[in-house]
């Protein structure tokens, strides 16, 4: 059994910078996961800077949904980076109009965002998994209506990994305080 720790705090508190350096305690084989999609030109200059700062020697799968036991290989320890883009994927893959649809609607996508972290957690059980993620409960109260759906979506799924966390760090400003 692999140990699970994650890694929370808000925008560019530094989070991704820390688990990287923990994770290079691990060994020398790490799997990087990438949840990011390059949609535009921003998003595709903050793929580069992490490319650039992550070990050239670690495997990469980009993805955020559909894994499997075919996405393991040897390796010391998994980064998953970053949690909360994945919710945020995974909500855009559904054909909805947050704007008007039904709360059972926002329970089912719920569901299977939730199904999809568990079927993350589950295959890579027997790793040491490093998950990063954003708090997002501390910012200001979303004025549109998916921006409150995601909120609450990613707050509980935040909830439901540092649940089962062994380990769970909050970084302010670059400094990492561990919670749990």
């Amino acid at each position: 059994m692999g140990k699970l720790t994650l890694i929370t705090g808000g925008a560019r508190s530094g989070k991704s910078t820390y688990a990287e350096n923990l994770i290079k305690n691990e060994g020398s084989e790490i799997v990087y996961i990438a949840t990011a999609i390059a949609f535009d030109a921003g998003m595709k200059d903050r793929i580069n800077k992490h490319q650039a700062q992550r070990s050239k020697d670690w495997t990469t799968i980009e993805k955020y949904k559909n894994f499997s036991k075919n996405d393991i290989k040897k390796s010391d320890a998994v980064l998953l980076d970053c949690m909360t883009i994945m919710v945020s994927n995974l909500m855009l893959d559904e054909d909805v109009d947050y704007d008007t649809c039904s709360h059972e609607d926002i329970d089912l996508i719920e569901l299977k965002i939730k199904n999809e972290v568990e079927t993350l957690l589950t295959v890579f059980k027997d790793e040491n998994l490093y998950i990063v993620t954003n708090e997002l409960g501390m910012g200001i109260v979303p004025s549109y209506r998916m921006g409150n759906i995601f909120r609450d979506i990613a707050g509980r799924i935040n909830q439901m990994i540092a649940n089962r966390a062994d380990e769970v760090y909050f970084l302010v400003s670059g400094i990492p305080i561990k919670i749990k």
